[in-house]
């Protein structure tokens, strides 16, 4: 006999265990099936442990480049980062589970298939299969990585960026192959550690979709670094041994090929929905495979919500978490829609990009007169304190009304200091409102107060003719 539930959320990712925690809160008798591990991508294979990974090799480039520490030895125990970095992961694991329980989510670990607008039929780990009614889904099974047959995922040589976090040893060569975020974060610790990188974007450049002044900081790290980066390129073959990668790049001076101990292929991600069955079920997908949902997050079958990646870009773990609130609310009889233009995105390269709303050519195109405020971080006590004087604060704003439209940073801990603006978006304040606030000395905050000054008038640490 079928096991009958209020609500059935498929994926345990920031996403999903976000919308059934959220569910028990409000007393919904809730299932949860996960096929892999709780957590996600996010957690086990992403945001986290490349997280980690960066802050604890920052910490070795931070010494190992300070004039005031003198170490002729300095180096890093890559074996035990990895096992601090797993540490982290299971205690998180661990964290999600025990709400989960506590809130009175059961969670069930097999691969789900729908099998009509509320029966989901789930495979076992034992084999066995089992079946599951529910008065609403909550579809949140992610994404994965795209291969490229030229030079497809091994696992041995060729890696997604998710298995490049899980190297036992750091690689004297590596070859990107595209330079985006997940890319070019990865890229760039392994740099630090002595790893030789080449790089191969097909794009005029690195980040692509990005404003060139934010990109050049972190072009500027990577040659300093002797990354070697190859833009309006593509990897047209590839041959793999047992000890090494060799792909033929056709770049825009010709063909030439990059030899490398192993490849980091990140370009792009699809819907992970093989085998869901979303289709059989009526729900509807895009010519790419996502699934079509209204503002409510709901698909075109009115009782079967979706939430995070498996939407469609953009890809980010914050983004499903609000989804998966969003449509837990819905389900418990809310009215909720979702608005995505406040939402913040951040790069955690070095230095890191962060930015959130309309450009100032994107809010000219829609109409807007606007105005930039923009302060340096050459100019700003604490940031030079610290040896990060690379980047800057900008904010843009509708002249007329004194409305935020967006920003965009690039800079030490940019990552902390987007969800500022954020916030002011989110709650309609004006520029001058954000530039009244009186923020702690010194920070990196500061920063804010000057690029609004400068949006408003003048600021007080720079000089503006």
């Amino acid at each position: 006999m079928s096991e009958q539930y209020q609500a059935i959320v498929i994926g345990g990712g920031p996403g999903g265990y976000v919308a059934a925690i959220r569910l028990g809160q409000h007393g919904v008798k809730t299932l949860l099936i996960e096929k892999d591990v709780l957590g996600g991508e996010c957690l086990n294979r992403g945001c986290i442990p490349s997280k980690v990974l960066i802050h604890g090799v920052n910490i070795f480039w931070a010494a190992k480049r300070s004039p005031w520490i003198v170490s002729e030895k300095l180096s890093v125990d890559f074996g035990r980062l990895q096992s601090f970095k797993n540490g982290v992961l299971r205690r998180l694991r661990a964290g999600v589970k025990y709400l989960l329980e506590e809130n009175g989510v059961k969670v069930v670990e097999g691969e789900a298939r729908l099998r009509s607008e509320n029966r989901v039929l789930v495979k076992l780990r034992d084999g066995s299969e089992r079946e599951f009614i529910g008065e609403n889904i909550v579809v949140a099974t992610g994404s994965e990585h795209v291969s490229l047959p030229m030079i497809p995922f091994d696992g041995k040589r060729v890696f997604s960026s998710s298995d490049a976090l899980n190297l036992p040893k750091v690689p004297k060569r590596m070859l990107i192959v595209g330079g985006g975020v997940a890319g070019l974060e990865i890229g760039t610790f392994y740099a630090k550690l002595g790893t030789k990188l080449t790089i191969v974007e097909l794009m005029p450049q690195i980040l692509p979709g990005l404003e060139k002044d934010l990109v050049e900081h972190v072009e500027k790290t990577l040659k300093s670094l002797c990354a070697e980066i190859h833009v309006n390129s593509k990897v047209v073959s590839s041959k793999i041994s047992d000890d090494v990668v060799k792909a033929e790049v056709e770049g825009r001076d010709g063909s030439f090929e990059v030899e490398a101990d192993c490849a980091v292929v990140s370009v792009g991600k699809r819907a992970s929905t093989k085998g869901l069955g979303v289709e059989e079920a009526g729900v509807k997908v895009d010519k790419r495979g996502f699934i079509v949902v209204d503002d409510h997050l709901r698909s075109s079958v009115e009782n079967i919500y979706a939430v995070g990646d498996v939407t469609g870009p953009p890809f980010l773990a914050h983004r499903a978490s609000y989804h998966g609130l969003i449509a837990a609310e819905n389900i418990t009889g809310g009215d909720l829609r979702i608005d995505e233009s406040c939402i913040p995105a951040a790069i955690f390269t070095d230095p890191e990009i962060a930015f959130v709303g309309l450009t100032r050519e994107e809010a000219e195109k829609r109409g807007f007169k606007p105005k930039v405020g923009k302060f340096p971080f050459s100019a700003l006590g604490r940031a030079l304190a610290e040896r990060h004087g690379e980047g800057f604060v900008r904010i843009v704003v509708d002249e007329s009304s004194g409305r935020i439209l967006g920003a965009q940073m690039v800079g030490a801990h940019v990552s902390e200091l987007i969800a500022e603006i954020a916030l002011a978006m989110r709650n309609n304040l004006t520029i001058e409102q954000l530039a009244r606030a009186v923020r702690p000395h010194p920070t990196y905050s500061e920063a804010i107060t000057e690029a609004a000054e400068a949006a408003i008038w003048k600021p007080i640490h720079i000089l503006m003719r």
